[in-house]
């Protein structure tokens, strides 16, 4: 081996990850409120740069000239206002008779409602309260007894098991409920109900119908109060069946649209200061970086949209039921990027399909086995899961094995077990033995 010391040159290629770069990549994998965060931001640092407070839709040609047929009817948007709710606590305070409550007794009822979560339960100890407030204790406890016995029943709770047990009050069900759920709640709620019907001598039949009442009561008795306005999600594709062919579009729904200060420029742009010029300079290759990464950044955006609504017709055109198997390796391969492109590209966007609005990562899933030449998506297969489990017997309800076993041979879907609890589990299903029934 030659171990001579020396001078040597040698050429090489590589990518230099410079700032500017990076934050090419940063951009297009913003989401709309992280780019119109990031343009706020940029519009303060950089006096060349402007926002334009505006809603725009800008759509691009159609890039689907085949007619797939659309089954749905466009949906019109409807501005939804929501009305004003009652608070709990003034729907518990109407509710008092403030007549036949001494001073002391409503004021310690006051309290224990203002201390109410948004559930509707009591968190702090009755001590605590009679503590801070330099109450005595029983005077707390009987503001707690007139609290409980308000509406919506089950309000004042200090545990789940205690809001069963004040909705049980006056039911049919009351003493059978009352000595499960005081002596045997966990039996009861993770469904030991052999050992728990040893303990009490009751038959799993009634056991079974003490749990379909309890069922049917509301473990949250205050969240109906709970006026939270509902959140809108801001699509940043829109895809739109039109004559027969799909129109892929952006929608700008931030109002932070990228603008050139042009009033600015000309005043500054010939100062008589360098340090001036050199910073105007400066601002202004900012700004037509910034402006060419938008631009690229949709352009990416609309054509990986493109190329999924191209692979995924059926999809479209009947819901994502009928998604199809399709990676994000098979879009990066057709439009000749970088896989890592399109996971970016995909990453917390929107589209607001003819079916309704998803995000886009929602049309990419594995290939799953069949019995057949034709593979499946993992939501088929999940479909078809449920489809099994919602047919079953439910007083001998299927095994992760037997569900394995029948997707095989009824439907042609290789599952493992083991991917039969996993994707069971993502479905909130429970397994087999708390989903049996007695009756």
């Amino acid at each position: 081996m030659n171990m001579k010391a020396g001078l040597f040159q040698q050429q090489s290629l590589k990518l230099a990850m410079t700032q500017e770069l990076s934050q090419a990549i940063a951009l297009l994998q913003y989401s709309t409120q992280e780019l119109s965060s990031f343009l706020e931001g940029k519009s303060l640092e950089n006096p060349l740069i402007a926002i334009d407070h505006t809603i725009h839709h800008s759509y691009k040609p159609r890039v689907n000239k085949r007619n797939y047929g659309h089954g749905n009817d466009h949906k019109a948007w409807i501005e939804q206002i929501s009305d004003e709710q009652e608070t709990l606590e003034n729907y518990l305070l109407s509710q008092l008779n403030f007549k036949q409550l001494s001073k002391t007794l409503l004021k310690a009822v006051q309290h224990l409602i203002h201390s109410l979560d948004e559930n509707g339960y009591l968190r702090i100890p009755i001590s605590d309260i009679a503590i801070e407030k330099n109450f005595p204790e029983e005077l707390v406890h009987s503001a707690l007894s007139i609290l409980q016995s308000l509406q919506p029943a089950g309000i004042g709770a200090r545990s789940l098991q205690e809001c069963l047990l004040i909705q049980a009050r006056g039911s049919c069900w009351h003493d059978t409920a009352e000595r499960i759920l005081s002596g045997h709640f966990i039996l009861f709620a993770e469904k030991k109900w052999k050992e728990l019907s040893k303990l009490t001598g009751l038959s799993l039949t009634a056991i079974q119908e003490v749990f379909d009442y309890i069922q049917s009561l509301n473990p949250r008795p205050g969240s109906a109060f709970v006026s939270e306005k509902p959140g809108y999600i801001i699509p940043d594709v829109i895809v739109e069946y039109i004559n027969g062919e799909y129109s892929i579009g952006t929608f700008d729904g931030t109002g932070s649209k990228l603008t050139f200060n042009q009033e600015y420029y000309q005043e500054m742009k010939n100062h008589k200061d360098q340090q001036v010029n050199q910073f105007i300079s400066e601002k202004m290759q900012e700004f037509q970086w910034i402006a060419r990464s938008i631009k690229q950044r949709k352009e990416t955006i609309i054509k990986v949209m493109g190329k999924i609504v191209e692979k995924q017709p059926d999809c479209f055109s009947k819901g994502l039921t009928h998604l199809k198997p399709m990676t994000m390796k098979e879009i990066a391969e057709d439009l000749g990027i970088h896989e890592s492109t399109v996971s970016r590209a995909v990453k917390e966007k929107f589209v607001q399909a003819p079916f309704g609005t998803v995000e886009m990562r929602a049309f990419f899933s594995a290939n799953l086995q069949t019995v057949s030449e034709d593979d499946i998506s993992v939501l088929q297969a999940k479909k078809e899961l449920q489809c099994v489990i919602d047919n079953e017997n439910k007083t001998k309800p299927l095994s992760d094995q037997d569900i394995s076993d029948i997707l095989k041979g009824k439907c042609g879907i290789v599952l493992s077990r083991r991917t039969v609890a996993k994707y069971r589990d993502q479905l909130g299903i429970p397994s087999s033995t708390k989903r049996k029934r007695y009756t």
